[in-house]
């Protein structure tokens, strides 16, 4: 053990014994542990930031469906087909816009679409 590892060791049995850890929300409760066994162990931290943050399951399921599309569109010669998709993406992006919105974050779609897509044409 290191020297730091011993004084914060010791600084935390002072601080039990003497109850400054008594009036902590949840004491004396069992903790609430997150199963995170589906997410691939390099991605866990990543994942636990992006929920802490605020960041959905539904909005990660939502861009993966708009990328999709998106890549569909490009790739879509039939005018027909391609309103369809285009209709798809317009839904996907109102309903990702519904759940920003509701958490307070300001989505200008136009703006953030640009930028997105300069960012897409650096790193291919």
């Amino acid at each position: 053990m290191d020297l730091f590892h011993i004084i914060a060791e010791e600084r935390i049995r002072k601080a039990y014994k003497d109850g400054e850890f008594d009036n902590l929300k949840g004491y004396g409760k069992p903790l609430e542990l997150e199963d995170l066994s589906s997410i691939p162990e390099e991605l866990r931290m990543a994942y636990k930031i992006m929920k802490n943050a605020g960041y959905t399951e539904e909005e990660s399921s939502l861009h993966k469906e708009m990328m999709t599309i998106e890549n569909l569109l490009k790739n879509c010669d039939d005018r027909v087909e391609k309103a369809e998709l285009q209709k798809k993406l317009n839904e996907k992006l109102l309903r990702l816009n519904q759940i920003m919105s509701k958490r307070g974050v300001q989505t200008h779609s136009a703006l953030f679409k640009n930028y997105e897509h300069k960012i897409e044409k650096r790193f291919k």
